[in-house]
């Protein structure tokens, strides 16, 4: 058996597509996010907060894919600059949940419209139909890779 054989072709291979979208995808977020002075890290942040409000700091590192000291710089950051808020003691075991303020709001929904564009656009070629089988294709791949 030649090594060719165990070689991945670049040309077909879903994993090697899926890095290339996903680096496109980050290139073209990190555009948009710029005028806003927004790292796609920290609009990841602010939308975790809108959505699951009063995560604590590894909740939040575990969804933005960041460690949980990367995290708590950005949360200091963020709360520097009137962004969140988290109490000064944690109400329950070591965790400080944490909450976005009005103009945490502001700027989520400025990145928010920012960042549906760039999806929009990349959807742009695909039907509904197409979308809905990505989406369920993509769901299946990341369950099959956790389920190790």
């Amino acid at each position: 058996m030649s090594q060719d054989a165990d070689r991945i072709d670049l040309d077909s291979s879903l994993g090697y597509l899926l890095k290339e979208a996903a680096s496109a995808l980050r290139a073209a977020m990190e555009a948009v996010l710029r005028p806003l002075e927004l790292t796609v890290t920290q609009y990841s942040c602010l939308e975790l907060l809108a959505q699951r409000p009063g995560l604590s700091n590894s909740d939040l590192a575990r969804g933005a894919f960041v460690t949980r000291q990367s995290m708590n710089v950005l949360l200091q950051a963020f709360e520097r600059d009137g962004l969140v808020t988290r109490p000064a003691a944690a109400p329950v075991g070591k965790a400080l949940p944490t909450r976005l303020t009005a103009v945490g709001q502001r700027t989520l929904e400025q990145a928010s419209a920012a960042v549906r564009a760039v999806e929009v656009r990349m959807l742009g070629g695909m039907s509904a139909q197409e979308q809905a089988a990505a989406l369920s294709a993509l769901r299946s791949m990341v369950r099959a890779l956790r389920d190790d």
